[in-house]
């Protein structure tokens, strides 16, 4: 099956636990089309570089699938259609890379430097 990368940003106003079940949620629609969740990973709070739906702010998250293209679909669809989602990404890839992702490795980095000094 593919396999594709989904970058997805949430509402400021929810709750961490709130996004997180949103991560769980689209998980699930994507195994109940027989498509599965490789990996996710919730980066948190991030200040956005322009306004979306009037907010500042957003709750990124970052799934890695490997699921038919109908089942992609799907949970983008129901992406666009949920209220509490302003915007998403998905791209398609050749493989995963192993480990954590970039914004992942730069938090890590910044916590290295902090105990340093």
């Amino acid at each position: 099956m593919p396999l594709y990368e989904h970058v997805m940003i949430a509402r400021q106003d929810l709750s961490n636990t709130q996004a997180e079940a949103l991560i769980e949620h689209f998980g699930t629609v994507l195994s109940d089309n027989e498509g599965k969740l490789v990996d996710s990973e919730y980066w948190g709070v991030k200040t956005m570089a322009y306004k979306i739906n009037k907010n500042r702010k957003g709750h990124y998250a970052y799934l890695r699938t490997d699921a038919p293209a109908a089942a992609v679909q799907e949970m983008e669809r129901l992406m666009r259609l949920h209220e509490d989602v302003m915007r998403v990404l998905t791209i398609k890839v050749d493989a995963h890379e192993d480990g954590p992702s970039v914004q992942m490795q730069k938090r890590d980095e910044r916590d290295s430097r902090r105990e340093r000094r």
